[in-house]
């Protein structure tokens, strides 16, 4: 067992020792100790007042229904929206988000990532987490998600809320329904997630205040102790004591603190902004965003899954997250639904985080987990029992967004051939996107972390920061 020499003066601590003293001033030891100590257990990150805003969009964006058209290409695939300019010469996107065109000076197109996982599952774990899966198919990491790898290593960081949060629609806040699972690195480094439609005037964050009851418990040590010490010899020795000391921390911070309260309360801002933000579950999600990396949260995941919400009526020819498979929705209505409110989102979020100044300490990256065929297919609709034009799954090619982070932005990075099946030029992968992504965060992608076995891992087995961005 390796032993640090403490800060408080009291020598050498283990891991060990911080369980068994346990938390909130047992055993002598204040919560402010315990962080100090658990931030003892791992490495000093630089670049701390740096965040990222994940925005996820699960089933798979269509590449060239958005960011790479190809309108020169055969009908059957290029579809039937139309390219518009942009502020940017060379930079086009679809006629459904002219929010777009008006900001594409803030924002970069990576055009040229690909991996070869086209299940959902497959496809989430692989994108996620920077290495392939070891089974094609389900949603149970093997390895650490990127959010909790941060998360991992901010843990020396205490900001008065979680280092990793997640936002997603009611009902789908398990890490296993986006593979966002923390793996070998323990449940301790999963987001904590705000399930809702922020929107809602009923909208609400549970648990950031404190009972009564619970206040007179946290003043009484010696019931807490004693339940503590029942709670450990109930526990067993796999790690699962370390995860829940996590959890009564984040707890305990989301409990106690003002900074945190403040963070989550949307009405702080003006109508005005919100209303730019846009008043369904995609914006007032992306400017919660923003609030919280302002507040010094690391790691911000926003999933914009489910258009049809917050009084957006429900198309039956439309879809609930982005697989636009022609059995599951018409993708070209779907996307005059979809597209527009996503439109309206992102580019909000891209500019605010530049007015704010927040471009340089903020790194955000729009994605999903592929693209989509590029040649469109048609089938019988399970809701409308119509024939009906759809695309399939496409880990050949995928097109995301980056705005922020001190990188170079208003430019195409990458490109695909003429029909958008594979890149051209630039050929990338999702660990180029994350090496960025940890680049920008100061965290040193070759370090590495024990698996269940106890074989060292690194962060990423490849990949490196992508050129034209830095």
């Amino acid at each position: 067992m390796v032993e640090r020499f403490s800060s408080l003066g009291r020598g050498p601590v283990s891991r060990r020792s911080v369980l068994s003293a346990g938390t909130l001033g047992l055993g002598g030891l204040s919560l402010a100790d315990a962080l100090r100590l658990r931030a003892e257990a791992g490495e000093v990150d630089q670049k701390l007042d740096t965040s990222v805003i994940f925005v996820w969009l699960p089933g798979g964006p269509p590449h060239m229904e958005m960011y790479d058209m190809k309108p020169d290409a055969p009908l059957d695939y290029r579809g039937d929206f139309n390219p518009i300019r942009t502020n940017v010469s060379g930079l086009d996107v679809c006629e459904l988000m002219p929010l777009h065109a008006k900001c594409a000076d803030k924002y970069s197109i990576i055009r040229s990532i690909a991996h070869k996982f086209a299940d959902h599952g497959g496809g989430h774990k692989r994108f996620l987490t920077g290495r392939d899966p070891k089974q094609p198919t389900g949603f149970v990491n093997d390895f650490p998600a990127v959010g909790s790898v941060v998360a991992k290593c901010r843990e020396n960081q205490n900001v008065g809320l979680p280092n990793y949060i997640s936002g997603t629609d009611p009902g789908r806040a398990g890490v296993d329904v986006y593979s966002f699972g923390a793996a070998y690195l323990g449940a301790s480094y999963a987001p904590f997630n705000v399930p809702g439609d922020p929107s809602d005037e009923k909208f609400e964050v549970k648990n950031i205040e404190l009972s009564q009851s619970l206040s007179n418990r946290l003043d009484d040590r010696m019931l807490l102790r004693s339940e503590f010490d029942q709670m450990r010899k109930q526990i067993d020795q796999s790690g699962l004591m370390r995860a829940m000391d996590g959890f009564q921390t984040k707890a305990v911070e989301l409990l106690t603190s003002e900074k945190a309260r403040n963070a989550f309360d949307l009405s702080q801002e003006p109508d005005e902004l919100r209303d730019r933000y846009g008043r369904h579950a995609w914006g007032q999600r992306a400017l919660l965003s923003r609030r919280l990396v302002e507040a010094g949260c690391s790691f911000v995941t926003m999933v914009m899954e489910k258009p049809y919400q917050s009084g957006v009526e429900w198309l039956k020819q439309g879809t609930y997250n982005w697989d636009s498979h022609a059995v599951n929705c018409h993708i070209f209505d779907d996307g005059k639904i979809r597209l527009p409110i996503y439109d309206q989102a992102v580019t909000a979020l891209v500019e605010d985080l530049h007015n704010r100044g927040l471009n340089k300490r903020v790194l955000l990256v729009v994605t999903g987990e592929f693209g989509r065929t590029p040649k469109v297919n048609s089938q019988t609709g399970t809701q409308t029992g119509v024939t009906q034009p759809g695309r399939d799954h496409w880990p050949n090619a995928m097109s995301l967004l980056v705005s922020g982070g001190g990188l170079n932005m208003g430019q195409v990075i990458g490109s695909t051939n003429s029909k958008g099946e594979e890149p051209k030029d630039n050929p990338l992968t999702p660990n180029d996107l994350w090496a960025t992504v940890y680049r920008h965060l100061g965290i040193d992608y070759e370090r590495s972390f024990n698996d269940h076995s106890g074989r060292p891992l690194p962060i990423l087995p490849d990949g490196k920061p992508i050129a034209g961005l830095i």
